[in-house]
């Protein structure tokens, strides 16, 4: 799993890239505080080695929280930024921080 920041000066927008590898996966998507944790599509793409990956748009200063939903099970990337524990998942949700 990896993550990669760009980010513009001429927007307050950061150029996020999420990488995942699960191979042996069919769908993967990106869900958080910056999507309403799911109600906007940030679906990964399956390359052709197998890693899921996109490119999205996110506000620029400020700290989300995230997790991959891969096949419909959630999971945190280990680079991110920090961990928050939730009491509604019960679980940890990886930190975002930009």
């Amino acid at each position: 799993m990896a993550i990669t920041k760009k980010f513009l000066k001429s927007k307050p927008v950061c150029k996020v890239t999420f990488a995942l590898s699960e191979t042996e996966a069919k769908t993967a998507e990106v869900v958080g505080d910056f999507n309403d944790w799911g109600a906007t599509a940030f679906a990964l793409k399956k390359q052709k080695n197998g890693i899921f990956k996109g490119t999205f748009d996110i506000p620029a200063n400020q700290s989300f929280e995230f997790r991959y939903k891969v096949d419909g099970e959630y999971r945190n990337d280990e680079q991110a930024d920090a961990y928050q524990w939730n009491d509604f998942a019960g679980d940890s949700n990886g930190v975002l921080e930009l």
